[in-house]
């Protein structure tokens, strides 16, 4: 039964953002079509979405310039408090940001060979190549292989000599690891 209920509490903490999101979106739509729908041809009622988008646009860059700065500021102060909730945090913020972020962490797919008299490779991501601040041997990088229809993954130490480059994009690596080699891989 407590399974049961903290899926259900995850479930909600799934759903609750995304639906909020979409109903704001949905009704601000709606209120914006209203003030400007009169005055559009009805071949032209596609402008409502085009306005829509440059408002919140607008909105999430004064939000980033006047809000984000301060409630950073006290986010941060917070999550110093909470050493296990910063760790969570940051590490989820670290890993969306190789995603999305400037900085690409999984910017060279390779093959790595499993074990040394096999002919089994996985694909994976080299992520790190200096591991001599973790007390790690040199000729070692960090691989990262994410797991099929999941979000997850598993962090290896490899020899370098192991390691194989893939000469397709990141994306696509992912993509096809993701669905569990289902996907064609596209130059």
């Amino acid at each position: 039964m407590n399974n049961i209920k903290n899926y259900f509490l995850k479930g909600l903490l799934y759903i609750v953002p995304v639906a909020a999101i979409v109903w704001v979106i949905i009704k601000s739509y709606t209120l914006l079509n209203g003030i400007i729908g009169d005055y559009l041809p009805e071949n032209m009622k596609f402008l409502g979405i085009i306005i829509l988008l440059i408002i919140i646009t607008v909105f999430g860059y004064l939000g980033s310039i006047l809000i984000a700065s301060p409630i950073n500021a006290f986010f941060q102060r917070t999550l110093n408090k909470f050493p296990l909730l910063k760790t969570i945090y940051t590490s989820v913020k670290d890993m969306m940001n190789t995603f999305v972020g400037k900085k690409k962490g999984f910017s060279e797919p390779v093959l790595v060979k499993i074990y040394e008299n096999s002919t089994i490779e996985r694909i994976g991501f080299v992520t790190n190549e200096d591991v001599e601040s973790l007390n790690i041997k040199k000729g070692k990088v960090l691989i990262y292989m994410p797991h099929s229809y999941a979000i997850s993954g598993q962090l290896f130490v490899v020899e370098r000599k192991d390691v194989t480059p893939i000469d397709k994009s990141s994306g696509e690596i992912m993509k096809l690891i993701i669905s569990g080699g289902v996907t064609e891989v596209h130059d």
